[in-house]
């Protein structure tokens, strides 16, 4: 094989590695964004949680401070029923006596309610304190790992580009100008191998004359339908592959 096309199957190996790693280095600050998206939802949920549970704690201190001030109206309004002189006056203490004992057995019932919404509320925020713990030190470590697999990342990525660069020092300008020219128009893909006569990518057969014309081996040729440059390895004949497995090791 002409060393141009070992060059150029290397060089196409190194750009479908850095193609894999600019997209893993890209996806990896992109997973670690959604992962503390989803990380600061559940602590608003917590935060709204605790609220709620702060706000019915509050509501029924209330109630229940409203239920000793009626309790206290009555208990003066008793004291002064004893003093009444007439009948009127009589049941207007009692009509007020009356009020205050609804006013109470109203708030009582408030705060069977709240007692009632506060046992699942305090459930969820215990629950949700001891998921979120254990999520912060998920999304913690995973914050870790991304950062030591893209710092792995972009020293592979550094290698493999002055390697890369060596490569195109060392290329025919002309063979890498058509690899250039057939990846940056065919999805990052230069080269493609021919089998059975036909350009494995675009899949279209190769003239015979031309496909003769490629088995010599003397120069460089590109896929006359889709551009890329051709790589052509001859079968090995059956024979050759027994002779390759009897040979002597070499001492």
């Amino acid at each position: 094989m002409l060393p141009d096309l070992n060059l150029v199957i290397r060089l196409q190996d190194i750009d479908n590695r850095l193609a894999d790693l600019s997209r893993e280095i890209s996806a990896l600050p992109k997973h670690i964004a959604e992962i503390e998206k989803k990380l600061g939802a559940h602590e608003r949920k917590l935060e709204a949680d605790r609220a709620a549970l702060a706000a019915n704690q509050k509501e029924r201190k209330k109630r229940e401070g409203d239920i000793q001030v009626q309790e206290q109206k009555i208990s003066k309004l008793k004291d002064q029923m004893l003093l009444a002189k007439t009948n009127d006056q009589y049941r207007a203490f009692q009509n007020e006596i009356d009020f205050c004992q609804k006013e109470i057995r109203t708030a009582e019932d408030r705060i069977l309610e709240l007692m009632g919404e506060s046992e699942p509320l305090d459930k969820n925020v215990k629950t949700a304190e001891v998921a979120l713990k254990f999520e912060k030190a998920q999304v913690a470590s995973e914050s870790v790992v991304a950062r030591e697999r893209t710092a792995v990342d972009e020293k592979a990525s550094r290698e493999l580009t002055k390697e890369r660069a060596g490569i195109v020092a060392s290329i025919t300008p002309i063979v890498y100008k058509r690899y250039e020219r057939a990846r940056s128009v065919r999805s990052g893909i230069g080269i493609a191998e021919v089998v059975a006569g036909r350009c494995s990518v675009c899949n279209i057969a190769l003239r015979p004359q031309y496909f003769q014309e490629l088995r010599r081996g003397d120069e460089v040729m590109i896929c006359e339908t889709c551009h890329r440059i051709l790589i052509y390895t001859p079968p090995q004949s059956f024979e050759d592959l027994v002779d390759g497995a009897q040979a002597p090791a070499t001492p």
